[in-house]
C-alpha cells in the first residue's frame, strides 16, 4: 500500500503540484482512508521526501555500477552515466520532475537527506571528470566542477522536454550529448 500512495501521489503531484494536492484527494483516488495514509506518512511532506530519495537512491545505485566496472575508461562511463539518465526518463520521468520542480517544497529536516543524496550524485561525477583530466583523456585545466554541472544541466533538463519513443532515441541522444561534451573536453592531439 505504501507503494501505491507514493505511485498515486506521484501522479497527482505530477499533474496538479504539490503544494495543490490534498491527503484527502490521495486518498480518494486510492479509495482508501487518510488513516491508512497516516498509517504510512506522518505528513505529505513526508511522503514528498520518500518520493525524492527513492528517485535519487535509483540513480545513485545505477551510477555506482557504472562507476565501478573496471572495464571501462572514463569516457565510457561517463557516457554510460549520461545513457543511465535517459533511460530512466522512460519509467520514472514523472519521479524526476517531481523531483527537480517539488524539491522547493521540502521543509529544512526533509531536504537536508535529499540534498545530501543529490550532491552525492553530482559529487561522483565530478570524481569522473577529474579522473579523465588526469588519466589525460580529457583536457587539462578543465574547471571539474563547471564542466560537471553543465553535464547535469544538460540531462536533468531533458526530462522536461525528451521523448523516449519519440524520433531520437536513449541511445541517439547520449551519443548526441556525449559528442557535444566532449568536442569541448577530449585532449587536444
Amino acid at each position: 500500500m505504501k507503494q501505491k500512495i507514493m505511485d498515486t501521489s506521484i501522479h497527482l503531484f505530477d499533474k496538479k503540484g504539490f503544494t495543490e494536492t490534498s491527503i484527502q484527494e490521495i486518498v480518494d483516488e486510492l479509495g482508501v482512508t487518510k488513516g491508512t495514509f497516516y498509517y504510512y506518512f506522518k505528513n505529505k511532506q513526508e511522503l514528498l521526501t520518500d518520493i525524492h530519495l527513492n528517485f535519487i537512491e535509483f540513480l545513485l545505485k545505477n551510477q555506482d555500477e557504472i562507476l565501478q566496472d573496471a572495464s571501462k575508461d572514463t569516457k565510457e562511463k561517463l557516457r554510460e552515466m549520461i545513457y543511465m539518465v535517459l533511460t530512466s526518463i522512460k519509467g520514472r520521468r514523472k519521479s524526476a520532475r517531481i523531483f527537480f520542480r517539488e524539491m522547493r517544497n521540502l521543509g529544512p529536516g526533509y531536504l537536508d537527506q535529499n540534498v545530501q543524496k543529490r550532491d552525492q550524485f553530482r559529487k561522483n561525477l565530478q570524481t569522473l571528470v577529474e579522473e579523465g583530466i588526469h588519466k589525460g583523456e580529457f583536457e587539462e585545466g578543465l574547471n571539474s566542477d563547471m564542466v560537471t554541472r553543465g553535464i547535469l544541466g544538460i540531462t536533468n533538463w531533458s526530462y522536461y522536454w525528451f521523448d523516449p519513443d519519440g524520433e531520437v532515441t536513449e541511445e541517439e541522444l547520449a551519443n548526441i550529448y556525449l559528442e557535444m561534451i566532449l568536442n569541448g573536453i577530449n585532449k587536444k592531439k
